[in-house]
């Protein structure tokens, strides 16, 4: 017969080993259900989000004024924001459809990742890089795109480019299921069928919220690679020049391109 003490340590051992089982278990089951319901994305975005600097963190309403150095609580997801609809709501203003010489049609949606989103008559979704971006980039070398019938999440991966041999990844500003796949020669990149019927658009930018944002971005870009010496980030009347990744010094490049894309 075995002694008590090692029959208690035997079955003591047993338990801890099972429950050690059953949370692995779990842990696992939880990890499938969240890569296959999109939340794998929320939480990588998430993770991202908090690596940002306090300066690409600020709410929409602070970029306009309304909130004054208010750090955004939720991740741009303003659609669970209990204080969104308290704001004065500036986009309801109507902004110019050029702002320091850079195109932002007032039919359009802006995703602070520098994407835009125009409804369609057919109730799909138009995505493409906004002007500032495409200026910044200018033609890609490469670009990788998801295929018809993938799901993307709104901040989670949209599609990849490549421009000397730097990688962007491009956040989607929407959720929803990809119907077709475009590029740089077609003006847009994504058509997306939304998740919800009307899209849900509440935590994209319109309106005057634009304007103080694009202006906020611009100055940015200016800091971030400003040097002794340098003057040729900006072209006269302090508009983008073309291509203009490839004016920034090649050591900052990298992040410059993680902060416009908001990828820490």
């Amino acid at each position: 017969m075995f002694p008590a003490a090692d029959i208690f340590f035997v079955s003591a051992f047993v338990c801890v080993a099972g429950a050690i089982a059953v949370v692995a278990a779990m842990s696992v089951l939880r990890a499938r259900r969240d890569l296959t319901s999109g939340r794998a994305e929320w939480i990588r975005w998430t993770a991202d989000f908090g690596d940002l600097a306090a300066a690409d963190r600020q709410c929409r309403h602070a970029l306009t004024g309304e909130a004054p150095g208010r750090i955004c609580p939720n991740a741009f997801e303003c659609r669970n924001c209990t204080n969104h609809p308290r704001f004065r709501q500036a986009e309801r203003g109507e902004a110019p459809d050029t702002i320091s010489g850079l195109r932002y049609p007032n039919y359009r949606y802006y995703h602070r990742g520098h994407t835009w989103v125009a409804p369609q008559p057919d109730g799909s979704l138009l995505i493409g890089l906004d002007d500032l971006s495409e200026r910044m980039i200018g033609a890609p070398d490469a670009v990788r795109m998801p295929g018809p019938g993938e799901q993307v999440a709104n901040n989670g991966e949209g599609w990849r480019m490549w421009k000397n041999g730097l990688e962007v990844r491009v956040l989607s500003p929407v959720d929803g299921t990809i119907l077709q796949t475009g590029g740089p020669d077609d003006a847009w990149y994504l058509r997306v069928l939304p998740a919800t019927k009307p899209p849900d658009l509440r935590h994209l930018l319109r309106g005057d919220e634009v304007r103080a944002w694009t202006e906020r971005e611009l100055e940015r870009l200016q800091r971030a690679v400003s040097q002794p010496g340098q003057n040729v980030v900006l072209a006269d009347g302090g508009e983008l020049v073309d291509e203009f990744l490839l004016q920034i010094p090649e050591e900052k490049r990298d992040h410059v391109l993680g902060e416009i894309f908001l990828e820490p």
